[in-house]
């Protein structure tokens, strides 16, 4: 059976395009490799416990999420508007001072920084929110640590808590992602919450999927190539089976696998390392920053929190950054060692529930691509996906719109 586009991949990205072109009257067939679709943001089941693939957030105010998804049906779980940071010895918090007016003045006087810092926080929140997005995106371009290093901030506060909070967001400890990024999700954490889907954050593909045609999507089928014959494509699956088509979108990571011509992007690496306790050694539902500046964990937080476990039990996530070598190779136990020194003995009762070492988090984005990037690849083939636009979720969803958008546009 012919299909108008068919796409290959079914993460946010996928979805996204296959919503675009179903809502203007384009018949598709999206096909997704494994068994269900939402690509990087998937939950799992392991023990009673749902455990999102890494920790990942949705920002809210994300202007492709507000559009697209539904959040009073996604039923969001916010996060506490900043944060715990660890200095090796104590627990310093961090609030926006906007939102928590209570807990500024604690902000104000904690060492996680000097006070010139914090009102340059008050000065950057102003920057970025002057701007449109537009103009924030195409503003000018260094590394994000060269541009909180311009805007005066001390090695101090860089280092206890930018580092690992932004290094958090952006998978990247050594802050070499564009200041265009930063820019970006400073203005969203300042419009928006920090939240987490009440099911998980599979909830968000979830939610793309139920929009679209079930007989228009497959699962469990993988691309084996995809070659020109006379004016239409073929598809050819691993079963062998193939697919005629007009065009194609690849809106997958294995670009390579499909086009030897057409490189990876370059990715981000990360553990995710899940523990389970009675006690949970946070009781908000706040993130924890390891402003020590060595060690392996970046940031903990306990998604139970959040939203409580079906036992009562806590749900803790540890992150760790690093490349791939360096991440498979460590250990729960050394994390648990480390996490010691935080939360005192009753670490020791953690017990290891799961660990997720993901080599391909997020895309690289030392530069972010120029708004007018053509998504056509060649000749009926179309590419999608955040490292097309920004690695996040806006990323993606974007990129999945525009890729479609391309391919009416090809038609008029």
């Amino acid at each position: 059976m012919a299909h108008e586009v068919v796409i290959v991949g079914g993460g946010l990205s996928g979805l996204c395009c296959a919503l675009e072109l179903y809502r203007n009257g384009v018949s598709f067939l999206l096909i997704e490799a494994t068994d269900r679709v939402g690509g990087r943001v998937k939950t799992d089941q392991c023990d009673g416990f749902l455990l999102d693939r890494g920790f990942q957030v949705l920002l809210t105010a994300y202007p492709e999420a507000q559009r697209v998804l539904d959040y009073s049906a996604l039923r969001l779980k916010p996060f506490y508007p900043g944060a715990l940071v660890y200095d090796g010895s104590r627990f310093h918090r961090v609030a926006d001072p906007w939102r928590k007016t209570r807990d500024s003045i604690k902000s104000i006087l904690s060492p996680v920084g000097s006070l010139a810092d914090k009102l340059r926080i008050a000065w950057l929140r102003r920057q970025v929110l002057d701007l449109s997005l537009e103009n924030l995106m195409a503003g000018e371009e260094s590394t994000t640590e060269q541009r909180l290093e311009k805007l005066g901030f001390s090695p101090k506060i860089i280092d206890s808590f930018f580092q690992p909070f932004l290094g958090g967001v952006f998978l990247d400890a050594d802050l070499t992602t564009s200041s265009r990024m930063l820019d970006f999700v400073f203005r969203m954490f300042s419009i928006g919450e920090t939240a987490i889907p009440e099911k998980g954050m599979e909830a968000i593909p979830r939610q793309l999927l139920s929009m679209l045609p079930g007989d228009s999507i497959i699962t469990d089928a993988k691309v084996k190539e995809i070659k020109t014959d006379s004016t239409e494509l073929i598809v050819t699956l691993a079963s062998g089976e193939k697919i005629e088509t007009q065009t194609a979108v690849l809106a997958t990571n294995g670009l390579d696998n499909l086009l030897s011509e057409k490189k990876k992007p370059k990715s981000r690496v990360v553990s995710c390392f899940y523990f389970v306790s009675e006690l949970p050694p946070i009781t908000e539902p706040i993130l924890v920053l390891n402003g020590t500046k060595s060690g392996l964990v970046n940031n903990l937080c306990v998604p139970s929190n959040i939203s409580p476990t079906p036992t009562g039990a806590a749900l803790i996530s540890a992150t760790v950054l690093g490349d791939s070598k360096h991440t498979t190779e460590v250990e729960p136990q050394v994390v648990k060692s480390e996490l010691r020194q935080w939360f005192g003995t009753q670490v020791e009762n953690w017990k290891h529930l799961k660990t997720y070492h993901i080599s391909h988090a997020l895309p690289s984005a030392e530069q972010i691509p120029p708004q007018q990037l053509s998504y056509k690849y060649q000749e009926g083939i179309y590419l999608c996906g955040d490292y097309m636009e920004s690695p996040s979720i806006q990323g993606a969803m974007v990129s999945g719109r525009k890729a479609a958008q391309a391919i009416l546009g090809s038609r008029l």
